[in-house]
C-alpha cells in the first residue's frame, strides 16, 4: 500500500499490527482545520482511531472507509493499519503544522 493524502493529512500504511492496549477513540476525526474548522474525518465504513503517544492510528476494518473533508475530494481508504501524521513546513521561527 502507498501513503494517502488529503490536504495536510497523511496516512501511511503500516506492516503491523496497531498495540491496542487503550480503547479505541469515541470519534473518528483525523484533524480539525485551523482556520476553517473543517475536519479531516472517516465519514463511512468500519474504522477506530486510537492514540499512543501523541500519534493517532487508524484501523480500517471494512473493505475500505471514507476520509472526508468539505475543501477536498473524498478518499477511500482500504482496510488495515494506517499511522496518521499531520504536515508540517520550515519556517525562521521554526517548524509548524500546515494550516488546512
Amino acid at each position: 500500500m502507498q501513503p494517502i493524502r488529503q490536504g495536510d493529512v497523511i496516512l501511511l500504511p503500516m506492516e503491523q499490527g496497531i498495540a491496542t492496549g487503550n480503547k479505541p477513540l469515541s470519534h473518528l476525526t483525523l484533524a480539525e482545520g485551523e482556520v476553517t474548522g473543517h475536519r479531516h474525518r472517516i465519514s463511512d465504513g468500519q474504522a477506530e482511531l486510537y492514540e499512543k503517544d501523541g500519534t493517532l492510528y487508524l484501523k480500517v476494518l471494512s473493505p475500505t472507509a471514507t476520509l472526508t473533508h468539505e475543501e477536498h475530494k473524498p478518499l477511500q481508504i482500504p482496510q488495515g493499519n494506517w499511522m496518521v501524521r499531520i504536515q508540517r513546513e520550515y519556517e525562521p521561527e521554526g517548524w509548524r503544522y500546515v494550516a488546512d
